[in-house]
């Protein structure tokens, strides 16, 4: 089986491997990531003014991303483990439609990069909103998780924009 050099994550005969990074050079490593989760008016109306009985679902919904993004290597099974250095996480609520938007901005000093880190803490901001208010809205739609931009590294500066 002929494997693509581009990816890393499986050896000369197709098998998964964790890639390593131990040659690389540190160097500062962000991601931003961005996802959305679309909801009824009414359930809108609930998180922004308070009146979910679980709680602070944005206070909430932004600890566990925070925290997800200290667990992504124990859920990507080929993830490394990183020193994170920084994470900012903003939900933002819009009107048109009625959503709760997640972007996560996630930096570290390291040897590979942090976009799994930043997805998978707009996974879990999205997925926790969710688990608050599905007793009122089970229809809810999570959508649009996707990498905003990633520095650092071999490969540099990437974003979305240059590359749409």
């Amino acid at each position: 089986m002929s494997v693509p050099e581009n990816l890393n994550h499986f050896n000369a005969q197709g098998e998964a491997r964790m890639v390593d990074v131990g040659a690389k050079a540190v160097s500062t490593r962000i991601a931003i990531a961005e996802g959305e989760i679309n909801m009824a008016e009414s359930t809108f109306h609930h998180i922004t003014e308070g009146q979910i009985h679980k709680g602070d679902v944005l206070g909430i919904a932004r600890i566990a991303a925070i925290q997800a993004t200290k667990r992504t290597w124990e859920l990507i099974p080929l993830a490394h483990p990183l020193f994170l250095t920084a994470v900012q996480v903003d939900l933002i609520p819009e009107t048109d439609p009625t959503r709760i938007v997640c972007r996560a901005e996630v930096h570290c000093a390291g040897q590979t990069g942090v976009e799994m880190e930043a997805l998978t803490a707009v996974s879990v901001g999205l997925l926790t909103i969710y688990d608050m208010c599905k007793a009122i809205d089970r229809g809810m739609i999570i959508s649009d998780i996707r990498l905003l931009k990633k520095e650092g590294g071999k490969t540099g500066l990437w974003t979305r924009e240059a590359h749409s």
